[in-house]
């Protein structure tokens, strides 16, 4: 006997389930994805929120950290990796002792020291 084989409507509906299933797949693991995403997000703007203010000045060390060499605006752009915040009185105290200010934010000008 000649078996014909499933027929042309069979094999769309074979097919119909094979990309629903397919799709279910897919959309369960794109959920996963934005879960996972939307995880890290809180997580960031957790420690955002967490993170403490920027200070307002900052003093700059030399490279064996004991010296200070610079004074710094806070946000300075041109600020060191040895830079640590300091309090108003710090800074003008570090620059009446002779300690450089930064030639680009000023902070002499910005505590309201002349030259």
């Amino acid at each position: 006997m000649n078996d014909p084989g499933p027929s042309r409507i069979e094999l769309l509906r074979f097919a119909r389930r094979v990309v629903v299933q397919q799709a279910k797949a897919a959309l369960s693991q794109l959920d996963r994805w934005i879960a996972d995403e939307e995880r890290r997000e809180a997580e960031r703007q957790r420690g955002v929120e967490a993170r403490p203010p920027e200070p307002h000045w900052l003093i700059e060390q030399n490279l064996s950290g004991r010296t200070p060499v610079y004074v710094h605006v806070g946000g300075c752009h041109m600020t060191g990796k040895r830079s640590k915040g300091a309090t108003r009185e710090q800074a003008l105290r570090a620059l009446t002792d002779r300690v450089d200010p930064c030639p680009h934010c000023r902070p002499d000008t910005e505590l309201g020291l002349l030259d």
